[in-house]
């Protein structure tokens, strides 16, 4: 079993930096632009620029003890954790790989075959479908496969957006954490990493995905419509992204007089640099900034019990007629 995430730089510097963003930014299933027109675009100015800048937001939350990121961590972690859940099926093997940066997808793939494997199921860990991160997740454990001579068979976990245990987890951490708050918001944001418009108008199923989402936590935890608001955030480049946006809905609630206001992003799985340094950092001073007075990030399942019985009900039911 091959748990997937989205991946982090191997440092903070520039040149680590660098190597990620490139390989991050040249994905056709991200930036989906002509090549002749990307290309120098990313390599003769994003590539310059914006190494050193994510590098300082990166610093913010890195995990200095291990000196890596916060995704990497939490992505060991559940792993670690899933394959203690399935001590009752010893012949199952967890494992974890990154889209980009390490460790990387087909590093992981062959590391399983040569401990034995000769199936293997691919846990994309979005929630929600987009082409941006399932799909391409699933690209790159394809092009390893197409490596390989003998290669193992392979079964991909769906998207599990509306799955019940995912909703029950997501409403019982949620009311955790706000139980942990000594403020009481007046309005909630369900935020969701955004992607661009034209994406969603080719067919891409990620934003129905992720108001379903929503909609169905609002509904488990009892909150009235009017205190819930679902946004986009982390938009990218020029063109129109989904909206409403994060930061804009945040400064302007803030201007509207709400003094209280709390976030919860159910499209992570864990937390990262667009929860912990977006919308926990940048969102936070927008809204003080703006005359809000009591902020609160609302944290990611991670590894924490609610999370591991997410991924544990997910294989679970995938491994069927494997083990």
């Amino acid at each position: 079993m091959l748990l997937l995430n989205l991946g982090t730089p191997d440092g903070t510097s520039y040149w680590p930096m660098r190597r990620y963003l490139k390989e991050f930014l040249s994905d056709e299933r991200v930036i989906e632009e002509p090549k002749w027109k990307w290309w120098p675009i990313l390599n003769l100015v994003i590539l310059t620029v914006r190494p050193s800048r994510k590098g300082r937001d990166y610093a913010t939350i890195w995990n200095n003890e291990k000196d890596e990121g916060p995704l990497k961590t939490i992505s060991r972690s559940q792993a670690e954790a899933l394959g203690a859940r399935l001590a009752d099926h010893p012949q199952v093997i967890v494992d974890w790989a990154m889209r980009y940066a390490s460790p990387s997808t087909e590093s992981r793939i062959r590391a399983l075959q040569e401990r034995g494997c000769e199936r293997i199921l691919l846990v994309p860990l979005y929630p929600q479908y987009a082409a941006a991160t399932t799909a391409t997740a699933c690209d790159q454990a394809f092009r390893a496969l197409m490596k390989m001579r003998w290669q193992p068979a392979v079964r991909v976990a769906p998207a599990y957006h509306d799955d019940p245990t995912y909703i029950e987890s997501l409403a019982r951490s949620t009311t955790a954490s706000l139980a942990k708050l000594d403020f009481e918001p007046e309005r909630i944001i369900a935020t969701f990493h955004g992607m661009p418009q034209r994406y969603f108008e080719a067919g891409d199923p990620y934003h129905c995905h992720c108001m379903k989402t929503s909609r169905l936590l609002r509904d488990k935890l009892g909150i009235a419509p009017e205190r819930w608001l679902t946004t986009f955030q982390s938009r990218f480049g020029n063109d129109p992204w989904l909206q409403p946006y994060t930061d804009m809905t945040v400064e302007r609630l803030a201007k509207e007089g709400t003094k209280r206001l709390a976030l919860v992003a159910p499209g992570f799985s864990a937390d990262c640099l667009e929860t912990l340094e977006e919308l926990d950092g940048e969102n936070r001073h927008i809204f003080e900034a703006n005359g809000g007075e009591r902020f609160a990030y609302l944290p990611a399942l991670n590894d924490s019990p609610e999370g591991i019985d997410v991924i544990e009900a997910i294989v679970r039911r995938e491994l069927m007629g494997w083990v």
